[in-house]
């Protein structure tokens, strides 16, 4: 085998025949099944409607990230002057 060299084989990049036919049927099953979600969470208990939705959330919206804020910029002569204008 060469050292550093590919010889043969899948080009680099290309995916596994299986695992793109893995991908595409389960992409296909999860479409089906977001067509169907709305039924299956009215058959649901609300409780256990509200845990699935708190589990799905995540996907669907992304978390908020709190704000910060680099005091380090400011002098402490103009830090304590803001403090005064309020």
């Amino acid at each position: 085998m060469a050292t550093g060299k590919k010889t043969g084989g899948r080009e680099k990049g290309t995916p596994n025949k299986v695992t793109k036919e893995l991908r595409d049927k389960l992409k296909a099953v999860l479409a089906d099944e977001l067509e169907n979600l709305p039924a299956t969470l009215a058959e649901l208990e609300p409780k256990t409607r509200l845990e699935l939705l708190i589990k799905l959330l995540p996907y669907a919206m992304p978390k908020v990230q709190p704000l910060t804020a680099d005091y380090d910029i400011f002098t402490e002569a103009e830090l304590v002057w803001g403090a005064h204008e309020r």
